[in-house]
């Protein structure tokens, strides 16, 4: 294009990280072209644009060939131009050919046609990373081929596909297993029919969704077993069509859940995880409805209480000692709430209100469980922290009995490494300056050093009424 006032042709650029640009293509008034961000473009010189190379090309100029190409040499050697390249367990490398994995992420690639071609030119294609190419997909359904036939893993980060763009791409994906789809300003969905079968982990990070109800349009994945959602902006989650006790038939393999960095306040939306069926492993750092809870082990517990399956929260193996703890302090806790409410020792009289239930759905199976709780244990209650379990504090020395019986659940299954935390919140002492032994109320006078991090406090047999010695 030509500018006024400048002379020569220059070229108009978008840049895929917008801070480096200046305008979105208009100058002086005049719309020169467009950009998706209102100051991601610039104009440059054309002998300043690099416009890249095929696939052709690259190859030859990384190996140095020529027109001859290539060339066998003797026995497993092959030569590449002025390389001799030495081919080493020819039958491992055989094996792992039968499974072909391509990176073509960071290039210039303009069309889904383009991918195609490249790809037919390759058997037993499993794995194929597209991200960070600006591409344009087809607008009309694929038909089924042979091409993508065995692919297995995709992704498609940062390329601006929209989700009716991936369904319409779909059929041609019939054994996809993951699809990996971040940053591509995906705000709604809708739901795949016949597509997508066969998927078992999605990840829709940084797009932001509308809101929390876009999921049920996804929801029916039969073999979805892995979903990230990572900062997509959901403030709720709801499953309507089950009653709280009951499960949902929404993701009826889905395992593990990252909704971490999202906007979700209400302790309701984790009351809701519960209804999932096969929930083992869930991730939610960075939400607002943490806040509400100051001690990070107390918000472990309500979280563990709430989620009865749940065996991974936040990356951390939850061990059955601590998931004990978890619903007998749960149980005592709301005790008082519990009764207020119209609940009663009498099981003719219980009756707690609707609001309470729906704020609290597992209590009644948690009283099941263990029984309500009694009279004696709900007066003057104390919170279940680690101060009101010192025995005794004085200067580089403090003595924590892990009593009675449901504390000593509570501290049995941390590691050491965790009351090492706790002890940095109570004493503002770092963790490496903490010693940390133990008396055995059995053997007077006999003292063991608790001397890996990683270690549960159980791991030492540590049993209730025993004293944990903390020294500095």
């Amino acid at each position: 294009m030509y500018l006024p006032y400048f002379s020569g042709i220059w070229l108009g650029v978008e840049w895929d990280d917008p801070q480096r640009g200046k305008h979105d293509g208009t100058y002086e008034g005049t719309q020169y072209f467009k950009c998706r961000h209102p100051r991601g473009g610039s104009f440059i010189r054309p002998n300043k644009a690099n416009f890249g190379v095929d696939f052709l090309t690259a190859v030859k100029d990384r190996y140095g060939l020529n027109d001859q190409g290539v060339q066998h040499g003797t026995e497993n050697t092959l030569v590449l131009g002025k390389k001799t390249v030495e081919f080493v367990g020819m039958d491992s490398v055989a094996e792992q050919q039968r499974q072909v994995h391509i990176n073509l992420s960071k290039n210039l690639i303009s069309s889904w046609e383009t991918v195609t071609a490249i790809a037919s030119q390759v058997q037993n294609l499993e794995t194929l990373n597209l991200s960070e190419n600006k591409m344009k997909f087809p607008s009309t359904s694929t038909s089924e081929s042979s091409v993508f036939s065995k692919l297995r893993i995709l992704a498609l980060n940062q390329t601006q596909i929209t989700w009716t763009e991936v369904l319409l791409c779909a059929p041609g994906w019939p054994a996809l297993e993951e699809l990996y789809l971040t940053s591509n300003n995906i705000t709604v969905l809708e739901r795949p029919d016949n597509v997508l079968q066969t998927l078992k982990l999605l990840d829709l990070s940084d797009n932001q969704l509308l809101d929390g109800n876009q999921l049920h349009l996804i929801a029916h994945l039969p073999r979805l077993e892995q979903l990230i959602l990572r900062n997509t902006g959901i403030s709720s989650i709801h499953f309507p069509d089950a009653e709280f006790g009951c499960k949902t038939k929404m993701f009826p393999s889905l395992k593990r859940l990252t909704i971490n960095d999202n906007k979700i306040s209400q302790w309701s939306s984790i009351n809701e995880l519960d209804k999932l069926s096969s929930l083992q492993s869930l991730q939610c750092h960075n939400n607002p409805f943490m806040d509400t809870e100051k001690n990070p082990e107390t918000l472990r517990q309500l979280i563990i209480a709430k989620i009865s399956q749940l065996e991974v929260l936040n990356k951390s193996e939850i061990l059955p000692a601590e998931r004990k703890g978890a619903e007998l302090d749960y149980r005592k806790i709301f005790g008082n709430d519990w009764l207020a409410a119209g609940g009663n020792w009498n099981p003719e009289k219980n009756k707690p209100s609707e609001e309470f239930l729906a704020a609290h759905p597992r209590y009644p199976s948690l009283c099941l469980k263990y029984g309500a709780p009694e009279e004696g244990e709900l007066k003057g209650r104390q919170p279940l922290t680690l101060k009101n379990q010192l025995l005794s504090k004085r200067p580089e020395m403090v003595k924590i009995v892990p009593s009675p019986f449901k504390i000593f659940y509570k501290l049995s299954s941390m590691t050491i490494q965790r009351v090492k935390g706790l002890l940095y919140r109570l004493l503002k002492i770092p963790g490496s300056e903490l010693k940390l032994s133990y008396e055995s109320s059995k053997l007077e006078g006999k003292e063991v050093e608790l001397d890996n991090d990683l270690k549960p406090l159980q791991f030492y047999s540590i049993e209730n009424g025993d004293c944990v010695l903390v020294r500095w």
